[in-house]
């Protein structure tokens, strides 16, 4: 069995997705959580980091280690967070310590991320140098246990680098409409994780979080999300508005059958697995509504 066809089997068709607070929520609530979701059924639970969170590859370790027979991935490792090298290395050592338990999901992050440390933004550039060094460090000192890399992308050309220098992609605040546009640029053997907020509501609730996530891209002048989606043929007045067609493709609401059969859509268009992020107004209740899905969506 090749390591994504490994992978595959162990991700299954759904995951989670978990927002990663600044330092919050305690290391102890969120190991009793990420427990809590193994318990129930998902194999697969992916975070990130952005400003002010756990280092990702100490945290990941720290989870890893305290809850048993669950694959975490990163939803995002961000370039800017560390040299390339050490990234592998952190990706090394947790891929040996913890066989077959973890997915390297790297990212090239955001302008204002790039800006407070004085380089310029240039993702694809940045990436593919990144990349580059990784793979430089592997070729020096091979990780006795392999393990999968995939990358942030959106947009073709990030997307064609995780298809022609790694093992997939992890699209992050799309439409569903973006999965079969990401599958056919990725061909039918790579990976493609996609994350999709959904929501145990209506569609006035959906409406509500779509305006702040619109509301938050602007805020921090997040042109990959906004650009993304007018790829798709959103307008500028589907996003502001937002449309009824926005809102029901960008967060899946309902009761938890009907998100099921929409997740259902997404894995014949292509996904390998899908990351559930339900939107929530705190940690707990993000967990909490992942708990109350999963009698559905695992099926």
């Amino acid at each position: 069995m090749t390591l994504l066809e490994d992978t595959r089997a162990r991700l299954g068709a759904i995951g989670a997705w978990l927002p990663s607070a600044p330092l919050r929520p305690r290391p102890d609530v969120e190991r009793a959580a990420t427990r809590r979701l193994a318990d129930v059924g998902y194999r697969s639970i992916w975070s990130g980091e952005g400003p002010g969170t756990r280092e990702v590859f100490a945290h990941f370790g720290d989870l890893l280690a305290s809850v048993p027979d669950v694959v975490l991935g990163t939803g995002i490792a961000n370039v800017w967070a560390r040299r390339a090298t050490t990234a592998y290395k952190g990706a090394a050592t947790l891929a040996q310590a913890h066989p077959g338990r973890f997915v390297l999901g790297i990212g090239a992050g955001h302008a204002f991320q790039a800006a407070k440390l004085g380089e310029d933004y240039r993702p694809i550039d940045r990436m593919r140098a990144y990349l580059s060094e990784m793979d430089t460090a592997a070729a020096e000192n091979p990780s006795p246990v392999a393990f999968p890399r995939v990358l942030a992308a959106v947009g073709p050309r990030m997307l064609a680098l995780a298809r022609d220098h790694a093992d997939g992609a992890h699209p992050f605040a799309q439409p569903v409409s973006h999965t079969p546009y990401a599958r056919e640029i990725l061909g039918p053997d790579k990976l493609l994780i996609p994350q999709q907020t959904v929501l145990l509501g209506s569609r006035e609730d959906a409406r509500e979080s779509v305006r702040r996530r619109v509301a938050q891209s602007r805020e921090y002048s997040v042109t990959v999300y906004l650009a993304g989606w007018k790829r798709l043929g959103y307008t500028e007045a589907d996003i502001a508005g937002p449309s009824d067609r926005f809102v029901d493709d960008l967060v899946l609401w309902g009761d938890a059958t009907t998100i099921a059969k929409r997740l259902g859509e997404l894995l014949d268009a292509g996904a390998d697995h899908v990351l559930l992020t339900p939107s929530a107004a705190t940690f707990e209740s993000t967990v909490d509504a992942l708990v109350e899905l999963a009698p559905e969506v695992l099926r």
